[in-house]
């Protein structure tokens, strides 16, 4: 008798937990996390639904798995620079692998993955800290910062490029608003909070924080 996971008459099993986490990754990039299911993941492997709970317990479980995959390869290289150049490259490295999937900051703002590519960007930035001078509890704490700081700036990004499918919202709806009420100051500053140049926005609140960390380390 076939299990539900492999069909009968000696052909291979169709599931394994690595393409089913690959699988997932591309049904997100296609729907979105919100069209996600564990139903539509089935249906894309030609297995009975029940049968992913072999490898995932729950959906959680799932989007932990995705998230550990996405930031695959993001740790500290090369060693080059001081440790802020260092750490910033790891900011942007960890920016780069969210963008890289649609709704990708979600899912891993939502998971608290302890595999072998999250726990190596973390080990990789504290260890950076570290080598430079920062205590271990004001390395762990920078690590929550840098980290926070990334997920959140990208989590925003993404959220910002939701609306039109790919494209950013419409500034205008902000535009009225302002000039709607009296708003003197953010009518004064509306071209830059307006702007849909995130990586400028992504890279001034890097340096704020690094600026930040200086002082600490000082």
């Amino acid at each position: 008798m076939s299990s539900p996971s492999s069909p009968a008459r000696g052909r291979p099993a169709r599931l394994d937990r690595a393409r089913t986490i690959r699988t997932a990754l591309d049904l997100l990039d296609e729907g979105g996390l919100d069209a996600l299911t564990m139903r539509r993941l089935a249906d894309a492997m030609d297995v009975r639904a029940g049968a992913l709970y072999r490898y995932f317990a729950t959906k959680q479980d799932l989007l932990t798995a995705m998230a550990e995959l996405m930031v695959d390869g993001v740790t500290e290289s090369p060693q080059d620079g001081d440790w802020s150049e260092r750490t910033a490259r790891l900011a942007r490295a960890l920016r780069t692998a969210l963008l890289a999937h649609r709704d990708g900051a979600r899912v891993f703002a939502g998971t608290h993955s302890t595999g072998p590519n999250t726990l190596g960007f973390a080990d990789s930035l504290v260890g950076v800290l570290r080598e430079a001078g920062f205590g271990d509890h004001d390395a762990a704490r920078a690590l929550h910062a840098v980290a926070n700081f990334t997920v959140g700036h990208t989590l925003e990004e993404q959220a910002a490029l939701r609306p039109g499918e790919g494209e950013p919202a419409n500034p205008d709806v902000l535009r009225e608003a302002v000039a709607a009420g009296a708003y003197p100051h953010l009518a004064a500053t509306l071209p830059a909070l307006t702007s849909t140049d995130f990586s400028a926005d992504f890279e001034f609140g890097l340096r704020l924080l690094l600026e930040g960390l200086r002082a600490v380390r000082t």
